[in-house]
């Protein structure tokens, strides 16, 4: 017999891997705009893990720059915000519901090491609020351990605009 403490009970559900298919049933991204290429870990109320293979093949790097490749921070935030948007989707239930993830602000972007092609982005982002309509995160964008550019960011969940 054990004097260990009982295991502390988890709260959330952890899921994943998730692919490409389930990635695009909760963001409505497509190419060249979709940046998660899948989710490698889920806990649904706290945090996500998810991938960003970058190859040369992205149009972005034909200008930026020539010879010179490197991913634009801007589009390492956007990763990291549809990374927090799949999160939130999932933990909210609210995959195939047409709601959208709208960016409301950036703080703290911070960009440690350039993006160049032929590496695989790791992007890690954890709620640090979350309501049903406005939701408050924390990113970090990671190479081989490493973290190359983090930022905190809020969202918003809304109805898509009307046509």
């Amino acid at each position: 017999m054990s004097d260990a403490p009982p295991a502390p009970a988890v709260s959330s559900a952890s899921i994943g891997p998730l692919d490409i298919t389930r990635v695009m049933a909760a963001v409505p991204h497509r190419y060249p705009m979709l940046l998660v290429d899948r989710v490698e870990d889920l806990v649904l109320d706290t945090s996500i893990v998810a991938i960003k293979a970058v190859t040369i093949n992205e149009g972005f790097f034909q200008g930026h720059f020539p010879g010179r490749p490197i991913m634009p921070g801007v589009l390492i935030v956007e990763a990291l915000a549809q990374a927090a948007g799949i999160l939130a989707v999932e933990s909210l239930g609210l995959a195939g519901s047409g709601k959208l993830v709208y960016f409301m602000a950036i703080d703290g972007a911070k960009f440690r090491k350039p993006v160049e092609p032929g590496v695989l982005l790791r992007l890690e982002a954890e709620f640090v609020q979350k309501r049903s309509s406005v939701c408050k995160f924390a990113g970090r964008a990671k190479i081989d351990g490493q973290v190359v550019a983090e930022a905190n960011f809020t969202a918003m969940i809304a109805d898509p605009p009307k046509a």
